[in-house]
């Protein structure tokens, strides 16, 4: 049963794999090789979010909270980067590198922490809303 917590839970949930999709971007903002060793730059991932929880057992809980809806690859962030000692390289002495602006991604990762902390602020809110109301029942 989808409870009020579960709904901030869901939002940190979602921030935490944004971060995590953030993070990847960052560490790979050099790769140009794949994990078998071919040429093929690493190109940036964005998570993408939708209302709702697919997974969740009622139809109630189905229209509550927000989930990942898929971790999209933008095949158009490559660049050009001249090294013609590069065993990659073309003819003109350029290897296609990763486009991925580290000041834009570190902004994308200020604004995924601030969801975080506002879904925490939320749910610390709702146990002192319970809290309080339990002490009124008692």
């Amino acid at each position: 049963m989808w409870g009020m917590l579960d709904i901030p839970t869901s939002g940190m949930i979602a921030q935490r794999t944004r971060l995590e999709t953030i993070a990847s971007n960052v560490a790979n903002q050099n790769a140009i090789l794949d994990a078998d060793g071919n040429y093929s730059p690493y190109k940036r991932r964005a998570a993408e979010f939708a209302a709702g929880d697919p997974s969740a057992g009622t139809e109630a809980g189905r229209k509550m909270g927000v989930h990942v809806a898929s971790i999209w690859i933008d095949e158009n962030a490559v660049r050009a980067k001249w090294d013609p000692s590069s065993p990659f390289a073309d003819a003109n002495g350029n290897i296609m590198v990763p486009d991925i602006d580290p000041i834009a991604e570190q902004v994308n990762a200020m604004a995924a922490a601030r969801g975080y902390e506002a879904n925490v602020a939320a749910a610390e809110a709702l146990k002192a809303t319970m809290a309080q109301a339990l002490r009124l029942l008692a």
